[in-house]
């Protein structure tokens, strides 16, 4: 195996899919050079496959240049409607903790998303993309990571200090190479994907979840608005569900103009798919991190897939680039561990109890569908138990390591379906706007991705907690005092802000500490602790 003559970068980023593209412009974000690999020659642009973009992840797309984009050309939705066989369940919408600059959800193919990644990645020049790279090592050492590929001009080794892995749910080898686990299971049923393009007045704007229709009796149905007059329709099959077999014989036109009705219609994409719910039992495997489909596989009901890869990576790139730069060490990126595994256990438990209300495996889970269902129709209080899917949503970090608990904020547990927790230790910052000199428009969120942010009340000791934060760390970090930001009082009413507190937020905007008139002691052992550092008096 020769060596790359060419330095590879610092971190390698293993995967060229949507997570992966993501990872990278995260890290040149925080000016880490990047090599992009994937074995695959070219991209293939093929059907929707993950379409739903959630509020929250446009908002990290945002942070790299394109989640304006992908929110723009999406269709945007703010309802989930819910029905049981001809009748309307309920419908959800969504909650705003502030004035977020994107919609709660838009519908997106994966392929176009890609497009509009691979743009921004193009005028990126610390990102080094290269097809045809096969990983089929990974030597690590005290000082770095080798990582061996098979490309069309025979074998390369690439020497980065970290790496991660974007590789998505088919790379056992790679796994194996790192010694993780992938335990779970595959759940029995089918699903028939179809893109249909037709003119469905009404639809354009809302998800629709049918359980048991005339027209797929038994089973359920979901059909998601795309660009261009395009509909995503899943539909529950059985097990031994033949589409060549249903094409040829009719049943697939007639399937589909159950729903369409007598109009015209294209049949843009097919597929059908078996899904499983499984997790590898180690996301951090020395310098090598694990992220989205690699380190975790669920059922796509409630749109958990992509969307918690691009968290993944959001939380991977900046404990990377703190590492590098020498500002925060070892112990920050085994918190990458910490979080997103647990972040990956909260998604699979939400998604597997929608997955046994979908899919009962049981006598007793078929009786208690049945009767919810039926109860559902004209008692609202049976509603609340009906499960079409919890759809994505932030993980909060409360019981992190890297957080500092505030007694007076306890979490409260998962909130309602469509809600947001009260803002605290571990949660996510709300997105709101602030007013700055010369920038009487800008976001929160914004302006905590570019270090460590420091949020002053009326009566904080801003300048003594802004020192003592400095003096803690060699990271960048801002001081925002709320008189000043929050003339109106959105942010100090989204935060609940108390006078004299100073809130501690992380550069994934995810609030690291609520301080009630600290001193200086208290925020330097906030700073280290969200930094993964032990406290100066625990040294």
């Amino acid at each position: 195996m020769t060596d790359d003559e060419v330095t590879a970068g610092r971190v390698a980023v293993l995967g060229n899919g949507p997570v992966g593209q993501t990872a990278a412009l995260l890290l040149a974000r925080w000016g880490v050079p990047v090599v992009l690999l994937d074995a695959r020659p070219r991209r293939e642009p093929v059907g929707s496959r993950s379409i739903c973009q959630q509020r929250d992840v446009l908002d990290i797309w945002d942070s790299v240049g394109v989640g304006r984009r992908i929110a723009a050309e999406g269709v945007t939705w703010h309802r989930a409607r819910t029905f049981h066989r001809d009748r309307e369940l309920f419908c959800h919408t969504f909650a705003d903790p502030g004035r977020s600059a994107f919609p709660p959800f838009v519908n997106l193919s994966q392929s176009r998303t890609e497009q509009l990644l691979d743009e921004r990645i193009s005028a990126e020049p610390r990102i080094d993309v290269r097809w045809g790279h096969r990983v089929v090592a990974l030597d690590q050492v005290t000082a770095g990571v080798t990582v061996g590929c098979a490309t069309p001009a025979g074998e390369a080794a690439l020497r980065v200090d970290y790496a991660v892995a974007c590789t998505g749910g088919r790379c056992d080898e790679l796994r194996r190479l790192l010694g993780v686990s992938f335990a779970g299971h595959s759940f029995a049923d089918r699903f028939l994907i179809c893109d249909i393009r037709a003119d469905l007045p009404g639809w354009a704007d809302e998800r629709r979840f049918y359980f048991d229709p005339a027209w797929n009796p038994g089973r359920q149905v979901l059909i998601h608005p795309c660009p261009g007059s395009t509909f995503r329709i899943d539909w529950q099959v059985p097990d031994d569900f033949d589409l060549a077999a249903e094409e040829a014989g009719g049943a697939l036109d007639r399937r589909i103009r159950a729903i369409v009705g007598d109009r015209p219609y294209e049949v843009v994409w097919r597929s059908v798919y078996r899904f499983s719910a499984r997790l590898v039992d180690r996301m951090r495997v020395g310098r090598v991190l694990l992220a989205g489909d690699c380190a975790h596989l669920m059922a796509p009901f409630g749109a958990r897939g992509l969307n918690s890869g691009v968290a993944d990576v959001e939380n991977a790139a900046w404990k990377l680039a703190f590492a590098l730069r020498g500002w925060a060490g070892p112990e920050l990126l085994e918190s990458y561990h910490h979080e997103r595994h647990a972040a990956a256990v909260e998604n699979l438990a939400v998604v597997g109890a929608t997955m046994d209300f979908l899919v009962p495996h049981t006598e007793a889970q078929r009786r208690h569908r049945g009767a919810v269902l039926a109860a559902a129709v004209t008692d609202p209080a049976a509603r609340v138990a009906v499960d079409s899917g919890r759809l994505a949503e932030p993980f909060w970090y409360v019981d992190s390591p890297l957080t500092t608990p505030d007694p007076t904020r306890p979490f409260g547990g998962r909130p309602a379906k469509g809600g947001v927790p009260p803002a605290a230790p571990g949660v996510l910052l709300p997105d709101v706007p602030v007013s700055l000199p010369g920038s009487p428009h800008g976001r929160l969120r914004e302006l905590a991705r570019d270090g460590l942010l420091l949020l002053a009340g009326p009566r904080a000791d801003a300048g003594a907690a802004l020192r003592a934060a400095a003096a803690a760390t060699a990271a960048p970090v801002r001081l925002l005092a709320l008189p000043e930001v929050d003339r109106v009082g959105v942010l100090t009413r989204a935060l609940a802000a108390r006078p004299g507190e100073v809130w501690l937020v992380r550069p994934d905007a995810h609030v690291a500490a609520v301080l009630d008139d600290p001193d200086t002691a208290r925020v330097a052992a906030a700073v280290h602790r969200a930094l993964g550092r032990p406290t100066p008096d625990e040294r």
